[in-house]
């Protein structure tokens, strides 16, 4: 497939690819990974908050999101989702790259814990020891640039 990525902030997203950002994070982490938590946790609105998105048919079928990160200044990407009908596409990949190609500075990341080697792969270290967050092993990790 050929991804092309779409970048935009909160007041950007049409009503339709916010429902179907909104719909494949639900999907995945709430239904597939069965943690029950507030995935609509404001942040999404920050005025500094990017939306990066791919989709396919119509559908969004990957998705992540940059935030401000720590007060070191460092960028924050999280959400990082794809569709289970379009996994081992790279897509994930093709977004991260272009999240990275938009900012500047570190990135930091809490990637689950069986992606570390794959984060690793894209140029990010572990800075902390492995943690759980809703029964999910995470780690942190870090990008410098």
């Amino acid at each position: 497939m050929t991804a092309e990525v779409h970048v935009a902030r909160f007041a950007e997203l049409t009503p339709d690819t916010l429902y179907g950002i909104l719909r494949l994070r639900s999907d995945v982490f709430v239904v597939e990974q069965e943690c029950a938590y507030p995935d609509i946790d404001g942040r999404d609105l920050e005025p500094d908050a990017w939306h990066l998105w791919i989709e396919a048919d119509g559908e969004v079928v990957a998705y992540l999101r940059v935030l401000e990160g720590p007060p070191d200044g460092a960028r924050r990407i999280g959400r990082v989702v794809t569709s289970p009908t379009a996994r081992g596409q790279g897509l994930a990949a093709a977004l991260v790259h272009k999240a990275l190609a938009e900012t500047m500075g570190p990135v930091v990341l809490d990637a689950q814990s069986y992606l570390v080697e794959w984060y690793q792969g894209l140029g990010f270290t572990v800075i902390g020891d492995e943690y759980l967050d809703d029964g999910i092993p995470h780690t942190p990790m870090k990008l410098e640039r």
